[in-house]
């Protein structure tokens, strides 16, 4: 059967973490540098065999991601990681990327976690500049995330940073997000952070309803009011959630090899996008964390069309990624346009 080429189809990133998000030639390299021995699973064992399913797999997870994250040291290095990142993006067809980073993880090295996450919108807009005049690179908004497993004080720190540097173009801060471990942490005691983001005009796209069920994603609707929901796949699993979710226009940042490898679904036909999109569910396909995954964007399409997923169908994945997305209306129209293109280009 004849296919349009995935790489090809213009769409829009909203979930991708800024240590996950790494080449890992890039960590090699960068742990080299430092003379850091890495888990045999960043090396001759990679991609890692991974579980989320209890706190053990979440620790081994965790373990190998602060691994990872304990190289990036410095400014050079965090610059490194943000125009990788758009790089690769932009070679799967990518032409927004809202990068999600937690200042206080690369604070200790660079000063603080205003230098740092100046640092990353810096970056992020030096790139942003090379793409609108023709460099290979995706456009970057960045996404200011505070972790669950810190206090909810915390998280307010990180939100009125966030909203110091908001704004609705590529190089500033689009929105504000909660991630990390579900099950650790009241959702409802991070309200106040929110609270904050949703006065600087940012959007909220908390993590909910891939570890935990539907309930968790219930009660983030509830207590934080999120535009985005990241994942939110266990939404199926309640009819009345399900339909708050699209009653209320919630999109979900939906990662079926995050899924997968967490084991939250066996295989890939359980994944359920078409029960997300045939409830009338936005769904933004995402890569997560592709250093520890092993899959990237398109793979997530891949997927997608593998469980029977049209040309017609994954051109509007990809419209609803854009839809979904805090691009500036110019980058919006643009990807709109060239998804169009793609739809009415002859199948390979």
């Amino acid at each position: 059967m004849s296919s349009r080429p995935l790489a090809a189809l213009p769409k829009a990133h909203l979930h991708l973490h800024f240590t996950g998000s790494m080449r890992l030639a890039s960590v090699l390299d960068l742990a080299g540098a430092r003379d850091v021995r890495l888990p045999d699973a960043l090396t001759r064992d990679w991609p890692p065999r991974l579980s989320g399913a209890d706190e053990r797999g979440w620790f081994r997870f965790q373990r190998l991601y602060d691994s990872a994250r304990g190289v990036v040291q410095g400014e050079a290095a965090m610059r490194r990681v943000v125009r990788e990142a758009a790089a690769d993006d932009h070679a799967e067809g990518s032409g927004w990327l809202e990068l999600q980073v937690d200042p206080t993880s690369y604070a200790a090295a660079v000063g603080g976690i205003t230098p740092a996450l100046e640092i990353v919108l810096d970056e992020a807009r030096a790139v942003s500049r090379e793409a609108e005049h023709g460099a290979p690179f995706a456009a970057v908004g960045i996404i200011v995330a505070a972790s669950r497993t810190r206090h909810p004080l915390e998280a307010r720190t990180l939100a009125r940073l966030a909203a110091m540097n908001a704004g609705d173009e590529a190089g500033e801060v689009l929105g504000f997000g909660l991630s990390n471990d579900e099950r650790r942490g009241e959702t409802a005691q991070f309200a106040g952070a929110f609270d904050i983001a949703r006065r600087a005009g940012l959007m909220l796209v908390p993590h909910a309803g891939e570890l935990l069920g539907p309930a968790a994603v219930e009660t983030a609707i509830a207590s934080l009011a999120p535009d985005r929901i990241g994942h939110g796949v266990r939404s199926v699993e309640d009819p009345r959630v399900l339909e708050i979710v699209a009653e209320d226009g919630i999109a979900l940042e939906v990662c079926p090899h995050s899924n997968l490898s967490l084991g939250v679904y066996r295989d890939p036909s359980q994944v359920p996008l078409r029960r997300l999109v045939d409830a009338g569910v936005t769904v933004a396909l995402g890569a997560d964390d592709p250093l520890l995954f092993g899959t990237r964007l398109v793979d997530q399409y891949e997927l997608a069309r593998s469980a029977g997923f049209t040309d017609a169908e994954l051109a509007d994945l990809a419209r609803g990624s854009v839809r979904a997305s805090r691009a500036p209306a110019r980058i919006r129209q643009r990807l709109l346009t060239g998804i169009d293109a793609w739809l009415a280009a002859e199948p390979a």
